[in-house]
């Protein structure tokens, strides 16, 4: 391909065009759907995001390349292919490039990431990503003297606020969906949400804020296993009355109580901290392990999953530790969590015991690699990534044999427990946020909490414990944050930050 000569303005007029025909179909597509005015109003206000958006990006890539087109080119190669990866996410799974879905990118380990792979995706990647690229590299630009590039600059940004002045109408609008119109447009959606999550984080504490010491007001024999569930809602556990039989094992059992709860956020990052924090807040308070841990507790973790806060513990166990200690065909699944669990409580020198299990039985798109096969009760089941060319019976289906296999775990962690004569035992079962399955054309999670449909923030928190030990409060709606109380009543710690309150037992 021959390089063509073409004026910096010109080229930044064509990129910013291609722009918004490439990458820009979901601002579209949502102002569309949400704009509730005249339909002239709506004509007239998609015109002008369309116009807006060529002029915004024409006048910052154009301040970028004048500095230097080196630059200006290398940014551009980075955006393009960004942008290409962003839209089919967008639109193959409907979410939103927000803070929250950029903590969720960033938290993201390689086995998850590789499970989003598709013909769909490398079509993305090629069409509107590698070709673009192509044009951009082998594009010479001629740069043009300063005085037009003032001209230029200038002209633009009055042509920016005079655009903005004619839209007055509309910018209460545009004020209330700036959230999920600034999440769609590219490719800024990430580069402003990228440095506000870094801001957001360089804000947090770097050391945790102790919280007051504790006492142990006994010294009886307990042990608190907590397993945290992932995208687990309740609405698909026959526990809470769903009509298929995902549960055949819980539903049998005695002592079990399910409570109706919600989570705190989509995402489970947020979710984890806000399951081991006693109150909801934006400090790095010390979290229930950490805190346990520091008041003479025996703490266990053991993880199958990623995006957790900093664990400050003696006994911390990723798979690759478990593995080496477990045999079979459930050690490739979530089972791993309970290998030797047992046999490692009774080698405990100490009375009191947490036990935190982190799962991923539920995590999309792969549902169906989730679960060893003679799990696979519901058929058919879908098995592409990508979730919209599945019908919703084999969305379901695949998504509520998780849900067997997560029934079948705690059934087989409850038996063990139960053979643990000489201690008072409680499982708590709570997961870290919902799923969607296609409900309102949304996919698995992630959406921001203050437009989060009740599937990815209803979740199933169960409880079991061994001979109905203490006395459970009744038909109470639950948050996360319930589960720090709890497990210090259920354990006999005493505590200045604990809240009668907030937890499951009554007194």
């Amino acid at each position: 391909m021959l390089k063509k000569s073409v004026k910096l303005s010109w080229f930044i007029f064509i990129i910013s065009f291609l722009n918004l025909l490439l990458f820009h179909l979901p601002v579209y597509q949502f102002s569309i759907q949400n704009y509730d005015g005249k339909n002239l109003d709506k004509v007239f206000l998609i015109l002008s995001l369309a116009v807006l958006i060529i002029a915004l990006n024409a006048l910052v890539f154009y301040l970028v390349f004048f500095i230097s087109r080196f630059i200006g080119k290398f940014f551009l190669v980075l955006f393009t292919i960004t942008n290409s990866i962003a839209v089919y996410f967008i639109n193959t799974y409907n979410v939103i490039i927000d803070k929250t879905m950029i903590g969720n990118v960033l938290n993201t380990n390689y086995d998850e990431s590789t499970s989003f792979l598709s013909f769909s995706f490398v079509l993305y990647l090629i069409l509107l990503g590698i070709i673009p690229i192509i044009f951009i590299i082998k594009t010479k630009i001629i740069k043009e003297g300063y005085k037009k590039a003032l001209k230029y600059i200038v002209l633009t940004f009055i042509f920016i606020v005079g655009l903005a002045y004619i839209n007055s109408s509309n910018w209460l609008w545009i004020d209330k969906n700036s959230k999920a119109l600034g999440g769609l447009a590219m490719p800024w959606s990430y580069v402003v949400n990228l440095n506000r999550f870094y801001y957001h984080k360089s804000q947090k504490n770097q050391e945790q804020i102790l919280l007051p010491d504790a006492t142990l007001k006994d010294d009886e024999k307990s042990v608190v296993v907590l397993v945290i569930g992932e995208s687990a809602r309740s609405q698909n556990f026959s526990l809470y009355g769903y009509e298929k039989d995902t549960n055949p094992l819980l539903t049998k059992m005695n002592n079990i109580y399910s409570y109706t709860a919600n989570s705190c956020a989509t995402y489970t990052t947020a979710g984890v901290k806000c399951i081991l924090e006693h109150e909801n807040s934006s400090k790095l308070n010390e979290i229930l392990p950490n805190y346990l841990f520091r008041n003479d507790v025996e703490v266990i973790w053991r993880t199958n999953n990623w995006g957790e806060p900093n664990v400050r513990i003696q006994n911390y166990q990723k798979r690759v530790d478990l593995k080496k200690q477990c045999q079979g065909e459930g050690c490739e699944y979530d089972e791993i969590l309970l290998s030797n669990l047992k046999e490692q409580i009774q080698v405990s020198k100490k009375n009191k015991i947490l036990i935190i299990l982190h799962t991923s039985t539920s995590h999309g798109p792969t549902y169906y690699k989730k679960y060893p096969p003679k799990f696979n009760k519901f058929k058919p089941v879908c098995k592409v990534v990508e979730l919209g060319k599945c019908t919703q019976e084999e969305l379901i289906n695949a998504y509520n044999n998780t849900i067997v296999y997560t029934d079948y775990m705690l059934a087989t962690l409850i038996d063990e427990l139960k053979q643990l004569a000489e201690y008072n035992s409680l499982m708590l079962y709570v997961s870290d946020h919902g799923e969607s399955l296609g409900e309102k054309n949304l996919y698995m999670h992630g959406i921001p909490k203050s437009i989060a449909p009740k599937e990815q923030l209803d979740i199933p928190f169960i409880v079991w414990q061994s001979n109905n030990y203490k006395k459970l409060k009744k038909n109470e709606f639950l948050s996360q944050h319930h589960v720090f109380h709890s497990v210090l009543d259920f354990l006999a710690i005493e505590s200045p930050i604990y809240d009668k309150n907030m937890s499951i037992f009554k007194e």
